[in-house]
């Protein structure tokens, strides 16, 4: 019995294999480096550190003192999810989201976090999530609350480098 064709076809078999295999991770690898928009951005070079994406909540923060529910809107993407803590409505687009704080912001909001725990998924995927209070005034009656809530925000950095919220996610803790 001669084994050389065997070995040809043992061979081919294997060499087309490696050719599927290499077409479909070159294929996952193009889907893989998309961004939230699904078009290719360059990735960046080092990957964020935990104090950054801590200073990225600060930054929301210090636009909710703005008053301007323009400016907080302006940091999270185009398509971003928000579940606003007093709100029972899932916001989907900008125009959702700068409704949610043009209502919110009447409270004069003054976050502090609690707690933080981050995960730096890559260069340009980052997850904050933890436990902050919301000092909120009445706007009617002057009167003080606070409101104690746990939270996830979903960090992208895009193409120009500028970390945007694709995803937040804040709920009353349910002892409050």
């Amino acid at each position: 019995m001669n084994r050389r064709p065997a070995r040809r076809r043992i061979a081919v078999v294997a060499t087309a294999v490696a050719a599927l295999a290499a077409g479909t991770f070159a294929l996952g690898a193009g889907v893989a480096g998309a961004d939230s928009r699904g078009k290719s951005a360059q990735p960046s070079a080092k990957m964020a550190t935990e104090a950054q994406v801590l200073g990225l909540f600060d930054q929301w923060n210090a636009a909710l003192q703005t008053g301007d529910p323009q400016k907080v809107a302006d940091l999270y993407a185009q398509d971003a999810v928000l579940l606003p803590t007093v709100s029972n409505n899932v916001r989907t687009d900008r125009a959702e989201i700068v409704d949610y704080f043009e209502h919110f912001l009447k409270n004069k909001p003054e976050g502090t976090k609690i707690e933080s725990v981050v995960n730096v998924l890559d260069r340009d995927t980052v997850i904050d999530t933890g436990v902050y209070e919301f000092a909120l005034t009445d706007p009617a009656t002057g009167a003080k609350n606070t409101v104690k809530a746990r939270y996830t925000y979903a960090y992208e950095k895009q193409a120009d480098g500028k970390w945007l919220i694709v995803n937040h996610h804040s709920s009353k803790m349910p002892e409050s």
